[in-house]
């Protein structure tokens, strides 16, 4: 008789230190922890807007618009979360504000989801999980990744061939068939509001998305390859759950600008409970997954020692 898939959530039911009920009740959602959030987030972003404009023609404008700028990459968190639809419990708001997210760090929507539940179904499983993000080679490969070049590169690379009505190869291995009109659609649909928006600058001198939108994102885009390297890179490339997403534990500020995605093992595992609810189910099932006590930097220590010979690379015996 084949033996039942163990993960960390059915071990946590099998052993009695969480609840099928209490399972439920962590599904449970709800739009006021949204709204809430949301409310704060807005108010945070009008602060860092008026020290960029409190700064404007000073040299102290470049490191308020990196402050604005790591506020602006993390709609990627949010973002991820409509995604799931575990922001909103009305369903439809999830689309809205995932959306508008996705226009702020160019990243569509649709597509997105499409290609993040390939994430989860095949997470760090080479050729399979179209987000990962291989253990880099060498130091240089590190820092050349964390400088976020490649990924705009990327960005702009699959954006394009969108509008032009291509998908590659692994994109239709995700995107269903029916939906890739949809994909394109939305990829010209995004890229003539760019160009809209270039062109009201250009004709009115007005450039102000420049200082309070494109630079910051730009800026701040690093900050995210940092964090995103957190979440899977130099663990296993391993189906098993319990050893290839790491949970970090961070300070209160970038647990709320992360909507709690430095839980992420948790989320992995239980991708159906909402973002507010992950830390009461990391208290359920702690013992049972990967948690990196130092944080962020604490994993990129662990990867740093990976790659520099101190430590055994992950991806030594799996084929990488």
């Amino acid at each position: 008789m084949t033996q039942a898939v163990l993960t960390p959530v059915t071990q946590a039911l099998n052993d009695g230190t969480l609840t099928r009920a209490e399972l439920k009740a962590l599904m449970q959602r709800s739009n006021t922890p949204a709204f809430i959030h949301l409310a704060i987030w807005i108010a945070a972003l009008c602060v860092t807007s008026t020290l960029i404009a409190l700064a404007y023609n000073f040299l102290w404008i470049w490191p308020a618009m990196f402050v604005h700028g790591v506020i602006l990459v993390h709609h990627f968190s949010l973002q991820h979360e409509c995604c799931h639809y575990t922001v909103f419990k009305t369903r439809w708001l999830n689309d809205v504000v995932g959306n508008i997210c996705g226009f702020i760090i160019m990243l569509p929507s649709r597509h997105f989801r499409y290609e993040h539940c390939d994430h989860h179904t095949h997470t760090q499983i080479h050729g399979d999980d179209p987000e990962l993000i291989p253990l880099p080679k060498t130091l240089a490969g590190y820092f050349w990744y964390l400088s976020s070049i490649p990924y705009w590169r990327n960005k702009f690379t699959e954006l394009f061939l969108h509008t032009r009505g291509h998908l590659s190869d692994q994109e239709k291995h995700f995107v269903p068939k029916e939906e890739h009109a949809t994909i394109i659609w939305e990829a010209r649909i995004m890229l003539m509001l760019y160009a809209a928006i270039i062109a009201t600058c250009a004709l009115t001198n007005w450039w102000a998305p420049i200082w309070f939108w494109w630079l910051p994102v730009v800026l701040g885009e690093p900050v995210m390859r940092f964090i995103r390297m957190t979440e899977h890179v130099g663990k296993p490339c391993i189906r098993e759950m319990t050893e290839n997403t790491r949970t970090n534990y961070v300070m209160r500020h970038m647990q709320f600008l992360s909507w709690n995605m430095n839980y992420h093992a948790e989320h992995h595992y239980a991708s159906s409970v909402p973002y507010y609810a992950l830390p009461k189910l990391h208290e359920k099932i702690k013992h049972v997954i990967e948690v990196e006590p130092r944080g962020y930097l604490g994993a990129h220590i662990d990867i740093l020692r990976q790659l520099t010979g101190r430590a055994t690379r992950a991806d030594a015996h799996n084929g990488a």
